[in-house]
């Protein structure tokens, strides 16, 4: 790299300096060139190991892999075969993931969308799919829906299946109850997961399709959050570079370490790739709790100790604010832990840190980065650098990453905020039946590279660290930049006086088109009001990134994995509008 005016001045993806942190292993690790089940297969270590628990239940791989096949044979039996779509609304249950690898090997794509009934009935139809996998528990609207759209057998999974039920807490049983209608639906193209099975074993034909890695296996639909949900394809080939580049956590371990996985649905790309398949291939414990309240985290951290948790900021602030968690209890299970999805800041971050080392967890929180376009594996956690300021971590080894003059091929230098843009192994085979999105987001350069253009803003320092500073360029009308991690750092770091949390939104300019506006969101101490910090705030912010309004709310509302955060936004400015 070079030096200029005391600036650092280097392009990221030329230098790739966040390779000095990676071993020489790392650096010239090759990818299988395998199919996703012979991937799994070989990460087996013994048979006899328990590859999944799920409620009271140990699923040894062996038993794993021959539900596997008898699935393949059933889903044949079914119609089901090279280039169909098999929709299937699961949670994250064992079965999701037999499914995934039996839809491979008969050529299928597993199709997952947990959006409103209507917005699923419609990527059903599109799919041209005439047989889905969903809970027994579906609703008679949603019969009636997805068979409009043209499916003509439900395959039924109870969430009681597998489990020991007489083990499960009663706190989950009752998630699951709940979960029923009043009126069981009773209908002739049902038909439940066994005698699915069952009607495998009778099948004779050619059960196995021939080998592609790139046909497509997953497609997912992103949740939304920040425009239209779009479908994202991925094949084996693009699961297994993500899930192969994580899988070295857990070697050397003198143990085989549990991973628990509460409540995130696999109709989210990083579950099933980061959450599901990569924890199975690392040789680690996956613990399936799909069907627990967010308010019970804290009962099912103390019941099942683990030592990985992958979560969401809602999930770790849940069980800070615990009454059940006691003040003395041991958290030193957890070897390492760290959120995704929404954005963190340094206050929060700080009040997590000191939370885990009151409780004996002294490993550094991380913060993690990615995109469903890139398998949502963009980054690795970089222990001896803060997650602090919208730091991610650096790029996975195979992964090469630039931060771009948004929409061009022009390349900032370190520091520089601008688009970051990711090309790798791990990128989607495109979006479904969305030509448009997918050349503006799909972009060979002018040097022959694939890049994905993320949309976010943010910037990569000297060292090859990663800062996610917003979501999309937004800019304000008279000038200036929008970046809300930026502005929410400036005001958490400032500790104005009375201000307990604060949050930026940036929404459209309705009277000036392609620009935005600040609102600032707080949680006030009593008796202060939003009049009696906007001066403090104004003093921390530059001109531009001033809020036009600021409101107050009872607490940070949280945006869960699949709730649209454009509305939620405006469900919240209503209600805060009404307050005052």
């Amino acid at each position: 790299m070079n030096f200029k005016n005391d600036r650092v001045v280097g392009k990221a993806s030329i230098e790739r300096p966040w390779l000095h942190y990676y071993p020489d292993e790392m650096k010239n690790m090759e990818l299988p060139d395998c199919t996703l089940n012979e991937y799994m297969r070989t990460r087996a270590h013994k048979q006899d190991d328990t590859a999944i628990h799920y409620y009271g239940t140990d699923i040894t791989w062996n038993r794993f892999f021959t539900m596997v096949d008898e699935t393949t044979r059933a889903l044949r039996a079914m119609g089901v075969g090279e280039n169909t779509q098999l929709p299937v609304l699961l949670r994250s249950v064992p079965e999701f993931i037999v499914l995934l690898l039996a839809a491979e090997q008969v050529g299928a794509a597993v199709l997952c969308r947990d959006n409103t009934v209507p917005e699923n009935a419609e990527a059903i139809a599109r799919s041209g799919a005439r047989v889905m996998v969903i809970h027994d528990f579906l609703s008679q609207e949603e019969l009636d829906a997805y068979a409009a759209a043209g499916v003509e057998r439900f395959i039924t999974v109870s969430p009681y299946r597998l489990a020991k039920a007489e083990t499960m807490p009663d706190y989950v049983k009752g998630v699951i109850d709940r979960c029923y209608p009043a009126q069981p639906v009773k209908d002739g193209r049902l038909m439940d997961w066994d005698t699915f099975i069952a009607l495998g074993q009778g099948f004779q034909g050619q059960v196995e399709a021939p080998v592609d890695h790139d046909r497509p296996l997953l497609r997912v639909y992103t949740s939304g959050s920040t425009g239209p949900s779009k479908q994202v394809i991925h094949s084996a080939r693009s699961i297994i570079s993500v899930t192969h580049q994580y899988c070295f956590y857990a070697v050397g371990m003198a143990f085989r370490p549990t991973w628990l996985v509460t409540i995130l649905p696999p109709s989210l790309v990083a579950v099933v790739i980061t959450m599901l398949l990569m924890p199975m291939a690392s040789n680690r414990v996956l613990i399936l709790d799909p069907f627990v309240e967010v308010e019970d985290l804290d009962l099912e951290i103390m019941r099942y100790r683990p030592n990985f948790w992958p979560h969401i900021p809602m999930f770790i602030e849940t069980l800070m604010r615990s009454k059940r968690l006691p003040e003395d209890y041991d958290l030193s299970h957890v070897l390492a832990t760290g959120a995704g999805c929404e954005a963190v800041n340094n206050v929060q971050l700080e009040n997590i840190k000191a939370f885990l080392t009151k409780h004996n967890c002294l490993v550094p929180y991380t913060l993690s980065y990615g995109q469903s376009e890139a398998g949502s594996g963009c980054v690795m956690p970089v222990f001896d650098v803060p997650a602090r300021d919208g730091c991610v971590g650096i790029p996975v080894p195979l992964n090469n990453m630039g931060v771009f003059k948004t929409g061009t091929e022009e390349e900032l230098d370190y520091g520089e905020i601008g688009e970051l843009c990711v090309s790798g192994p791990g990128l989607m085979l495109g979006y479904g039946e969305d030509v448009a999105s997918d050349a503006s987001t799909l972009r060979t350069h002018s040097d022959g590279v694939r890049w994905l253009h993320t949309g976010d803003q943010g910037y990569i320092d000297r060292h090859g660290c990663v800062h996610v500073l917003g979501r999309g360029e937004k800019k304000r009308y008279g000038g200036g930049a929008l970046l809300e991690v930026m502005l929410e750092n400036k005001v958490s770091d400032a500790r104005i006086p009375g201000v307990m949390d604060a949050f930026f939104v940036a929404a459209p300019d309705a009277e000036h088109e392609g620009c935005f506006l600040p609102y600032l969101y707080v949680a006030l101490q009593d008796g202060v009001t939003p009049g009696d910090i906007r001066a403090a705030v104004d003093r921390v912010l530059e001109e531009n990134e001033r809020p036009v309004e600021i409101f107050q709310v009872p607490e940070r509302p949280f945006f869960h994995f699949k709730t649209a955060r454009v509305e939620k936004v405006r469900e919240l400015r209503e209600r805060a509008e009404q307050n005052q």
